[in-house]
């Protein structure tokens, strides 16, 4: 996609009425072309192979399959594509379910037009995007920190190493390490290559060990 042309976009949404209408005031932007629209999940993966697409603005209780599940899948199949959730539940769990399955950006219905095409343009450039009540929770919750944190584990690796690490020891692949950091594969490839080396470790089966001996892994 060059910086000329709109972003392609997929809504899925089981509401006809609002789904309709959040597709006309996005394409009356020109920034945005709504390349379709699904009523649910799996219409959405099917709708997926069908188009060529940027962004999928996802709701999360629809029928079939739900958007939780819709966007894990579909950031499994297409990598590329940006998945924002738009939807009326804004509790803690389906936030960071949403995060979990990969979703780049998490809005609560009633979020303006200018809000939602804020996050469109925001996903389709790499960034991650939450609405301002939304976000202000992500930034508490992280900055709490995990109960029981092991801040003194191996206080040669950075933050984010013991992060990689502490997902290496639970068993994680690359890939679902990067999902779940919201880092590239590249990124986690050099974190691994970095605690391999601040470990002195020869290999991955041996930094789980060192990692699970000291606790890391469990949660």
């Amino acid at each position: 996609m060059s910086d000329t042309e709109p972003i392609r976009v997929l809504l899925v949404d089981d509401h006809p009425v609002y789904r309709d209408g959040l597709s006309m005031l996005l394409d009356s932007t020109g920034e945005v072309a709504v390349a379709g629209t699904a009523a649910d999940g799996e219409e959405a993966l099917r709708a997926i192979d069908e188009h060529e697409l940027d962004v999928v603005v996802m709701d999360v209780q629809m029928p079939n399959l739900d958007g939780i599940a819709a966007t894990r899948e579909l950031v499994t199949r297409h990598p590329h594509l940006a998945v924002v959730v738009l939807t009326m539940s804004e509790d803690d769990e389906t936030v960071f379910a949403a995060m979990r399955a990969g979703a780049r950006g998490y809005l609560v219905k009633g979020a303006s037009q200018h809000e939602i095409l804020r996050a469109i343009r925001a996903v389709a450039g790499g960034e991650l995007v939450f609405g301002a009540a939304i976000a202000q929770r992500v930034a508490a919750f992280f900055a709490a920190g995990p109960a029981n944190s092991p801040a003194e584990v191996f206080p040669q690796l950075t933050a984010r190493e013991r992060e990689v690490l502490d997902l290496l020891a639970a068993g994680r692949s690359n890939p679902q390490i990067a999902q779940a950091l919201f880092l590239s594969p590249k990124t986690v490839r050099n974190n691994v290559s970095n605690i391999f080396a601040k470990l002195q470790v020869a290999d991955r089966a041996e930094a789980i060990v060192r990692a699970r001996d000291a606790g890391l892994g469990r949660g």
